[in-house]
């Protein structure tokens, strides 16, 4: 059964994004834990966490996906970055796991030295390997920037392989395979994605999409969103 929904709001407290979520007919929601563009996060009491699991029982909303920080660069070269990431990315898991959260969506990371895939898959271990959770980590595609380790549906595959049992799926964003050089638009380039993910990856390992227009042009590299139409 295909399920829709939105990225809806935590202000207020993470059981209003339930909240706005049931009010505009979702029937899924994806939300940020804490403020994405910090490293500090505030602790989730128990019974906030209690008071999320209450209302998105009242709401029936599943699956609730909790997108990781923008700061993470699981991929990078930086010892100190890379470590500070790893550290995130668990706080991400046990966050998640803590309210009863389906997924968490992680951005791969970037990298300049060709390396950045392997080193990708070594933070995800040292991440999640002692780590006892039911949320799973799913791994987006990337826009394709310079330094993007998984724009290439190939190389997200690569990495889910190299991360099997740790990460379980991926999240395929429209916008970032546009900007990848996927081309959308046309009926050869969703034919190209798709064929590459059913190759590559298999339907069953896509459990989310992100459904987003581009501000870029097709092959830019630009993550920009825009509203669909």
């Amino acid at each position: 059964m295909r399920r829709f929904g939105l990225h809806t709001s935590i202000a207020g407290g993470l059981h209003k994004s339930l909240e706005r979520g049931g009010l505009l007919g979702c029937d899924a929601i994806q939300i940020f834990s804490h403020n994405p563009r910090g490293w500090r996060t505030t602790a989730i009491s128990k019974e906030e966490a209690e008071l999320f699991k209450e209302v998105r029982k009242s709401t029936g909303i599943t699956p609730v996906a909790a997108h990781a920080s923008y700061l993470l660069n699981i991929a990078s070269p930086d010892v100190s970055i890379r470590s500070r990431s790893i550290d995130m990315l668990k706080e991400e898991m046990l966050r998640a796991d803590l309210i009863g959260a389906d997924f968490v969506v992680l951005h791969t990371g970037t990298a300049h030295d060709g390396q950045g895939l392997e080193r990708a898959a070594e933070s995800i271990k040292a991440a999640l390997g002692d780590l006892a959770v039911k949320t799973e980590l799913l791994l987006e595609n990337t826009s394709g920037k310079r330094g993007d380790t998984t724009s290439r549906i190939p190389a997200l595959a690569r990495l889910l392989l190299l991360t099997s049992g740790l990460s379980t799926g991926v999240c395929i964003d429209s916008c970032h395979a546009f900007a990848a050089g996927y081309d959308l638009t046309s009926d050869e380039g969703t034919r190209e994605l798709m064929g590459e993910v059913m190759e590559h990856l298999g339907a069953a390992r896509v459990k989310l999409l992100h459904l987003n227009d581009s501000r870029g042009g097709c092959g830019t590299g630009t993550d920009r969103h825009e509203h669909i139409g």
